[in-house]
């Protein structure tokens, strides 16, 4: 007997979901604020935007595709591939777009979610799946007077295609996963780019190449090789890359010597590669992806900028040298709110508690997925699922069959609702925090977006991802509190 789902967001995890939900049996509703799915690969429009994962392993295992123009995927292609899913899977009928889910509430009596929407539509399910993902919610920098710049001025994750940058004076807030997509397109409009950067990030090539239309037939006539090669780069970054993130010796100093190495090959000048050298280990941030970033600083109309910022000004930026840099359109690549965890989504579990309240001060979750006090709820990309080393489109089709399992376990049970014991949360947490605390995220020197201003990490996966394949494997009853089905009154 199929249960009722309410997913909510349209993005690859919301739709991995509704896939998986639908295949067993689930009846299912997917409600996205916006008119079209893809969430932030529909959000992100910036020039150059792409995936920093090999388009191999960034694609669903039930889905894959061999339409890609390059061996890293562009946001188009990316998009397009998510509005494909809809199409192959035959999702339309489930979707509710551009109508925003604003409240969700667990009735105790009945068992079920109430989600009410923004326009006050409103929908009953036995299960709830939050898919809105960690980066989706642009946080312009908090620089005094950035409300003053006379010309336009926008976030790289809202992207003003209006704005003609051509031959304009642009400055870019930011050196991260986006400023280094960005600024080599927008170098080659700009009468003048400059770049202002906060820290240094280690850099790795990208070594990407376009597919050729051979390649693709050659695969198409053999797709043993494709999964091959998808095997191939999968256990190449889970056996090799989360070494440098595990912190062995061996991992630390081949990462290092690979992004030095590629630093060295393409900065010849000692002053400027002095100041693009990190002065922290790698993998405590970001490991950034990038062959055109390097070179595109090189050019000269483009000036880095490493000072820090002291104000924002009508006409510019001013740093803290006193220095003012004449600007005409400023752009904010400065990120996304991460640790605090505030979805546009308000949810009250049980006896009406609301899970912002419940994730104050730090956010926390069962294998990222259920939370305590929160019957019948299963996550996407919840806290501590995120990667350094690998693709997220594994740990969410994991997540997804969890709760495609987690809702059999009900049948199986003859219960209406299944809730992680607040037990079973602490216990998995404080092993997490254990086993992350040996990682290179928990160095004292390194401040990320990984982890919170006391240094609790809150957005990783502590260990390799066939590690949390085997976590997600079964569905340990003994970890949750079923509630029984009521015996019909005679």
């Amino acid at each position: 007997m199929g249960r009722s789902v309410v997913v909510v967001g349209a993005g690859l995890g919301g739709l991995c979901a509704a896939i998986q939900m639908r295949a067993a049996g689930h009846d299912v509703v997917v409600l996205d604020k916006a008119a079209r799915v893809g969430g932030t690969w529909r959000e992100n429009t910036y020039p150059g935007c792409a995936c920093d994962t090999e388009v191999a392993v960034y694609q669903f295992s039930f889905a894959p595709s061999l339409e890609w123009s390059h061996f890293y995927p562009r946001q188009p292609e990316i998009l397009a591939y998510a509005e494909n899913l809809v199409e192959r899977f035959a999702l339309g009928p489930c979707l509710r777009l551009g109508d925003e889910a604003v409240e969700a509430r667990w009735d105790d009596a009945a068992a079920h979610w109430d989600v009410t929407t923004r326009s006050g539509a409103r929908y009953r399910a036995d299960a709830l799946v939050p898919a809105l993902g960690q980066l989706s919610r642009p946080v312009p920098p908090a620089i005094p007077g950035r409300a003053s710049f006379a010309g336009p001025a926008f976030h790289s994750a809202q992207w003003d295609h209006g704005v003609d940058l051509t031959e304009r004076r642009v400055g870019v807030i930011g050196s991260g996963a986006s400023a280094i997509q960005l600024v080599p397109e927008v170098a080659e409009a700009a009468g003048h780019l400059t770049v202002f950067q906060r820290s240094a990030n280690w850099i790795v090539p990208r070594q990407d190449y376009p597919v050729s239309t051979t390649h693709k037939a050659l695969l198409r006539s053999a797709p043993q090789v494709a999964v091959a090669e998808r095997e191939y780069l999968y256990q190449r970054a889970d056996q090799w890359l989360w070494q440098a993130f595990e912190w062995t010796a061996e991992g630390r100093a081949a990462y290092t010597a690979f992004a030095l190495d590629h630093l060295h090959a393409q900065v010849a000048d000692p002053v400027l590669r002095a100041r693009l050298t990190p002065d922290y280990p790698i993998g405590c941030k970001r490991i950034l992806v990038a062959d055109t970033y390097y070179p595109a600083l090189q050019q000269p109309n483009v000036e880095l900028v490493t000072q820090p910022i002291a104000l924002i000004v009508p006409n510019g930026v001013v740093t803290a040298d006193g220095l003012e840099h004449p600007l005409d359109v400023l752009v904010f690549a400065t990120g996304f709110e991460t640790t605090g965890w505030h979805w546009s989504l308000d949810v009250a579990g049980r006896a009406g508690r609301r899970l912002a309240d419940a994730w104050r001060p730090v956010p926390e979750a069962y294998l990222g997925i259920t939370v305590a006090g929160f019957p019948n709820l299963f996550m996407t990309y919840g806290p501590n699922t995120n990667l350094g080393h690998n693709s997220i489109t594994f740990m969410i089709e994991r997540q997804a069959e969890y709760a495609v399992k987690a809702l059999a376990a009900l049948e199986a049970n003859d219960a209406t609702a299944l809730e992680v014991t607040a037990a079973a949360q602490a216990r998995f947490n404080a092993n997490l925090q254990a086993a992350l605390a040996r990682s290179t995220w928990a160095d004292p020197g390194c401040t990320s977006w990984y982890k919170t201003t006391d240094g609790r990490i809150v957005q990783n996966w502590s260990s390799h991802t066939r590690a949390y394949a085997q976590a997600t494997r079964h569905v340990d009853l003994a970890d949750y509190t079923l509630t029984k089905r009521r015996p019909v009154a005679a």
